[in-house]
């Protein structure tokens, strides 16, 4: 029987991230109260302590299982009234965070260690994401098969700090950046791909792939397809970063007990919702698409199916970091300048997710997902 749904996400744009920074949202917003009738059971009082969570980008699929999580009452089950502020451009999740105009946030481990380093004390208690979703894409034609042959070539990047595995990536393979390639700052798109203004572009394989896939290619008048294109995957050359992992204020989990406790309930519902979207692909679809995406029913399908594949199977359970991996972040990180020095004590904790792990394997939840396989996606003509 499936669960009934149990509210909608509630989006919010950057004016109601402010008015929360002035509100002194988080911790000091005020529990709200529900009835057990409302959670479909008796009428005794159920007090939620009202949650905001702060994401990375815009609605889509790339942050279905948060979307789950409300829809089917999984935070609501552990006594949490969740908010989700959807991200954009000019939205840093660690500065709306550190501000107290949100509880939690999403973003790429590099996006938190910058503003860490300069004095944002959050910390990563949840890497959801296990492997980089980046890839460097060209047409067959243009020959690249590797990062060497990028040499010579027009390559487009997207810059914004989403540059940074292709950069070490081509230090790998002895090429300059400076020097051995033109680097071109691209749209979020791929239309100078397409129209052959470059030679490779940047796209995340959930995204921007999938909007080469949804293009009629004119020589043929049938969408292109992946024999049409060459792929390098960060993950494969050794540059890979990690990337969505839930982020939390390491002062208040140091100073507030309650809030800690809190961290541990939202961490263990979302990771209920990343493994129902893992074992529910279409309801998930579904719920990201009552969220009101931009882009449509097959694009977030093909992107809930990738995303899937950068979460499952996880090695320790889902969220549990990866110390080799981080360790590579933080190399590429060093190495690019884009931290003066390797990261302080502090920086990621697994305790947190270690006992919401616990709790579901108490429970007889799968956390490890390791029998998943991707479906097959059917792209249709701009994503519709």
């Amino acid at each position: 029987m499936t669960k009934r749904k149990r509210g909608k996400a509630r989006l919010f744009g950057f004016v109601l991230v402010m008015a929360l920074v002035a509100a002194a949202c988080g911790g000091g917003t005020e529990a709200t109260t529900t009835t057990a009738a409302d959670a479909g059971g008796g009428e005794e009082p159920m007090v939620l302590t009202p949650i905001t969570l702060q994401l990375q980008w815009f609605t889509q699929a790339q942050f279905a299982g948060y979307y789950a999580a409300v829809d089917q009452g999984f935070y609501e089950d552990l006594g949490l009234d969740v908010t989700i502020i959807q991200g954009g451009i000019d939205i840093l999740p660690a500065t709306v965070l550190d501000s107290g105009a949100a509880d939690f946030a999403i973003s790429w481990v590099p996006r938190g260690l910058v503003p860490r380093e300069e004095g944002l004390n959050i910390t990563n208690i949840a890497q959801i994401f296990e492997r980089s979703a980046t890839l460097q894409v060209s047409f067959k034609e243009t020959g690249i098969k590797s990062v060497a042959d990028l040499a010579g070539k027009t390559v487009g990047n997207w810059g914004f700090g989403n540059e940074f595995e292709l950069l070490a990536g081509l230090r790998s393979a002895g090429l300059d950046p400076d020097n051995d390639v033109t680097l071109v700052q691209q749209q979020f798109d791929m239309l100078a791909l397409i129209s052959g203004e470059i030679d490779a572009a940047q796209a995340m394989i959930y995204n921007e792939y999938a909007q080469v896939l949804e293009t009629i290619n004119p020589d043929t008048g049938e969408l292109f397809t992946a024999d049409d294109l060459d792929v390098i995957n960060w993950n494969d050359v050794g540059t890979a970063m990690l990337q969505d992992a839930i982020w939390a204020d390491a002062d208040r989990l140091e100073t507030d007990a309650e809030y800690r406790a809190n961290a541990v309930k939202f961490v263990e519902a979302s990771m209920r919702g990343w493994i129902f979207c893992r074992d529910n692909v279409d309801r998930c679809v579904d719920i990201v698409l009552d969220a009101g995406p931009t882009l449509g029913e097959s694009h977030q399908k093909w992107q809930m199916n990738e995303i899937n594949g950068l979460i499952w199977p996880s090695s320790g359970g889902i969220g549990l970091l990866d110390q080799g991996l981080w360790d590579q972040t933080v190399a590429v990180a060093t190495a690019e300048s884009i931290l003066s020095a390797p990261p302080t004590d502090g920086a990621f904790r697994t305790d947190i997710a270690q006992e919401a792990l616990d709790n579901l394997k108490a429970a007889g939840v799968d956390v490890n997902g390791s029998g998943w396989s991707p479906i097959t996606v059917e792209l249709k003509p701009g994503g519709e």
